[in-house]
């Protein structure tokens, strides 16, 4: 049970990472220099990352 967990997680966060390229990708496509686009990137990005580490450690955690 642990390792299908382990890798629900895995892919939920290849899903992830594949939408954090699309989400940079938008905000490259009218920006103007590096600022325009990885300030607001990171801004919306960040917090995004955040929740995911942190609910994939406390589903990991609870199997233990």
């Amino acid at each position: 049970m642990r390792l299908a967990k382990a890798l629900a997680v895995g892919a939920a966060f290849l899903v992830l990472l594949y939408g954090s390229v699309l989400v940079f990708l938008a905000f490259d496509r009218n920006s103007h220099s590096a600022s325009d686009t990885i300030r607001p990137f990171l801004i919306t990005m960040a917090p995004v990352w955040a929740v995911a580490i942190a609910g994939a450690v406390a589903i990991l955690r609870r199997s233990a």
